[in-house]
């Protein structure tokens, strides 16, 4: 919301501004992981055990971590809530380095595709930004799923 109108007011630093923005996600995405890794221990596990649950937990992170990357590029571009993500992906302990790399695409690709929107385009793309980036943002990640999803079916 807030690169929006800072890149429209400084068209030349739209790359500085969306950079900025990919490491301060990125940053965030690690506190986030962090506060799901260790509210897991001290919360989530307890609750968890204590309503018999814990092995239907451990199948849901096996799976989890098996996709995590995935999940983390789809909820990273997507409108998706990437915060969920990120804390899930504490408390399933999904590799942190994968996790990071995931996520330093995918809020890249975010970040990026809406500067080059508004450095290309300037003003008049502001408004669709607004009102469609999710729709877009979602056929990005269909345009790099799709050729995966194909090539394993051949």
């Amino acid at each position: 919301i807030i690169m929006i109108p800072m890149i429209l007011a400084a068209p030349h630093r739209a790359w500085l501004i969306a950079g900025v923005c990919t490491i301060a996600s990125v940053l965030g995405g690690a506190a986030g992981y962090f506060i799901g890794m260790f509210a897991y221990e001290t919360i989530g596990h307890p609750m968890l055990e204590w309503a018999g649950k814990l092995s239907h937990f451990e199948a849901f992170t096996e799976s989890y971590n098996e996709w995590g990357v995935a999940v983390v590029l789809i909820a990273g571009i997507t409108p998706l809530p990437y915060k969920v993500v990120t804390i899930l992906s504490g408390a399933t302990a999904m590799p942190l380095i994968p996790f990071l790399v995931a996520s330093l695409l995918a809020r890249g690709i975010r970040f990026f595709l809406v500067a080059v929107l508004l450095w290309k385009f300037g003003p008049p793309i502001r408004r669709m930004i607004e009102r469609r980036f999710g729709v877009l943002s979602i056929l990005v990640v269909l345009a790099l799923i799709l050729p995966f999803v194909v090539w394993r079916m051949l």
